[in-house]
């Protein structure tokens, strides 16, 4: 049986006829503050920025009025949740509005060093803050999941600097690259404040970004611009099964298009919701005990694909026509890059004519794993970086590294050139530890077949030449 969590929130009591009903908790809610942007303005507690960098981010933002428009009602799903949130740990409700730098709140965002999600964490760190990621799903994300990691991930940054500019040039850059930078204005008798240290252009632009969106949020008449309301109340819920099924009938099942469930729940990466004993989902409030009671009257099997593993000489293009598919869909659906040669055996994801027991139970009994691209280039060994950090970049490890580049000692030193075979192939131009670039692409949908999306660029770094 399906499990909801009523959306309360803290400190707030929630009654109806249903001590169970997520309407009836939801409806009784009484917020002090009206709307959202009045709670979050009132938790605004950072020393504002004045520099030109500041104006230069709020002139971007109020030249872009629909870019501005779009990233609000994105915002709108997951921005109360994260407000308490922040709320919760006593963090400086600047911290809520970080994804419209990060991501412009897209949860889809997906950057060329592979950083996803609203917080943009790279596969590494992701991990370390217990960000699940695999075949099937990829918790960075996941918008509660991701949330969490981002807010321990500052929470912990601030612990260890002691202030707030600093942690964030250290969720943008890297803590590692602070304290070095830290260190070296130590060693000249220098301040050693965030406006004092030699930075890279990005992490220099990153908090006068969000110095800009702060100000936009306190006055968006001063830019000519309005931010669409949004209520001091609960979007979603979550609900929790056992049973697997297709992204497309969990959709219907809420009655909702198949894009809406998609932005509450953008961590599959399959067109199925499956690889955990348990899936946690985040429907609409009002759609959440519609879902659960059409859930719970269904005993049929709800998936629609199954388990095939590739037999000996045969292509890609042999099993899409066998099954009835394009062949850029059949790539798509198994995360099969056109440049990947898959072997002989290999399980692939393919539809079956109707649901069945066996069907979900093909599933249940394989294991699917990623075809890696291989591509191989050479890495040019920067000042700081180690052995672990270069692994950490590619997402390899330091044992892969060694294995590519004979006799390499522990230390490596700067301007060596190193040998990686990974599928993070390499960025141009100077990035953080984090992995972060300035556009965003949309990663391939887990249910149809799409390109890669350019995106408006966040605000330039340095103001442009007037």
């Amino acid at each position: 049986m399906p499990v909801i969590l009523p959306p309360v929130a803290p400190g707030q009591t929630a009654t109806g006829g249903d001590p169970d009903s997520v309407t009836n908790a939801t409806l009784q809610l009484r917020s002090e503050y009206g709307d959202l942007w009045t709670r979050i303005r009132q938790g605004f507690v950072l020393d504002d920025l004045d520099t030109p960098l500041v104006k230069s981010a709020e002139d971007w933002y109020a030249a872009r009025p629909d870019y501005v428009a779009r990233m609000v009602e994105r915002s709108r799903r997951y921005l109360y949740y994260i407000v308490v949130e922040v709320e919760k740990r006593g963090m400086p409700l600047e911290i809520a509005l970080l994804p419209m730098i990060e991501s412009a709140y897209n949860p889809m965002a997906y950057s060329r060093s592979r950083a996803s999600g609203i917080w943009q964490f790279i596969p590494s760190t992701g991990k370390h803050y217990g960000l699940k990621q695999n075949w099937w799903f990829d918790e960075r994300r996941d918008v509660i999941a991701a949330t969490e990691g981002a807010l321990d991930y500052l929470e912990k940054l601030h612990a260890e600097f002691g202030d707030w500019q600093l942690a964030l040039a250290a969720y943008n850059w890297g803590e590692g690259s602070v304290h070095r930078a830290i260190e070296a204005n130590q060693k000249r008798g220098k301040p050693t404040d965030y406006l004092s240290l030699k930075m890279p252009a990005e992490t220099r632009g990153y908090i006068p970004k969000l110095q800009a969106v702060k100000n936009i949020v306190n006055d968006p008449e001063r830019f000519d611009l309005s931010l669409a309301d949004i209520p001091d109340a609960p979007y979603f819920t979550v609900v929790r099964t056992t049973r697997k099924m297709d992204v497309k009938a969990a959709a219907e099942l809420a009655e909702m298009p198949l894009d809406d469930f998609l932005s509450l729940n953008p961590q599959h990466n399959r067109p199925v919701i499956a690889g955990a004993d348990e899936a946690t989902l985040l429907l609409p409030y009002d759609k959440a005990e519609l879902f659960a009671a059409k859930l719970e009257l269904t005993n049929q099997p709800m998936v629609t694909w199954q388990a095939y593993k590739l037999r000996p000489n045969e292509t890609l293009q042999q099993v899409a026509a066998r099954f009835g598919l394009p062949l850029e869909t059949l790539r798509t659906v198994n995360g099969i890059g056109a440049r990947a040669k898959v072997p002989t055996g290999h399980t692939l994801l393919v539809p079956t004519q109707a649901p069945s027991d066996a069907t979900v139970a093909s599933l249940q009994n394989a294991v699917f794993t990623t075809v890696p691209s291989g591509r191989t280039f050479y890495h040019r060994v920067r000042k700081g970086e180690t052995l672990s950090s270069i692994a950490a970049r590619y997402d390899v490890s330091a044992q892969d590294l060694k294995g590519w580049n004979g006799g390499l000692a522990a230390k490596v030193v700067p301007g060596q050139r190193l040998r990686v075979v990974s599928d993070a192939g390499p960025v141009g131009g100077k990035k953080s530890k984090r992995g972060k670039t300035a556009r965003t692409a949309k990663p391939k949908s887990p249910v149809r077949a799409t390109g890669r999306i350019k995106q408006a660029s966040a605000p330039p770094a340095h103001p442009p030449p007037r």
